[in-house]
């Protein structure tokens, strides 16, 4: 929801979705011109989406109870972060690298120095958690129907709660463990 308790438009929807799929295609132009067409509120949006998309796939990996290797998670983001426009692929990087030694409070320096930076380093946590998970053909298909619920229509009733929360996904409240494996909480 955005903050005035509206859904984000289907723009912000479509880049968000748009950008983790080029990030996972590690397609430069897409992934360039996912969010070009959106205002400030409309990235914002995108970011908000990003951000359930990212609890959605946290969800999956606890269901799962894989264990997902630390090493392994940063290495797939290195490679997606090839994709990233030249201004970003650093600060991607060094998001991956500190999450991975446990400093989220340098996660979030980087999230908070640019928010477009952040919805980067957000589609690029989604992509290689996702690809951790699945092959690329079972997460494209998983961002498809995201993508699909994303569309669907709401019932009143939920149009109307008005604003919520932040996401507890927009935390990143995963770490690296001690043991080189993802962790959760």
């Amino acid at each position: 929801m955005t903050d005035d308790g509206q859904r984000p438009t289907g723009a912000s929807r479509d880049s968000a979705v748009a950008l983790v799929r080029g990030y996972v295609a590690r397609d430069t132009v897409a992934v360039g011109q996912a969010l070009t067409a959106l205002n400030a509120t409309g990235q914002a949006d995108a970011y908000r989406v990003l951000g359930a998309l990212f609890q959605s796939t946290i969800n999956v990996v606890e269901a799962t109870g894989r264990r997902l290797e630390v090493c392994r998670l940063v290495r797939l983001a290195d490679g997606l972060a090839s994709a990233a426009p030249p201004h970003y692929e650093f600060t991607l990087t060094a998001a991956v690298r500190s999450w991975a030694r446990g400093d989220l409070a340098a996660v979030w320096r980087l999230n908070a120095a640019d928010p477009g930076g952040a919805t980067h380093i957000t589609a690029v946590f989604i992509a290689a958690l996702g690809l951790a998970l699945w092959d690329r053909e079972t997460f494209l298909d998983v961002l498809a129907t995201y993508e699909q619920i994303t569309h669907a229509p709401t019932r009143a009733a939920d149009r109307i709660r008005g604003p919520q929360p932040p996401s507890a996904a927009s935390s990143m409240p995963f770490t690296g463990g001690a043991d080189g494996y993802y962790t959760y909480g």
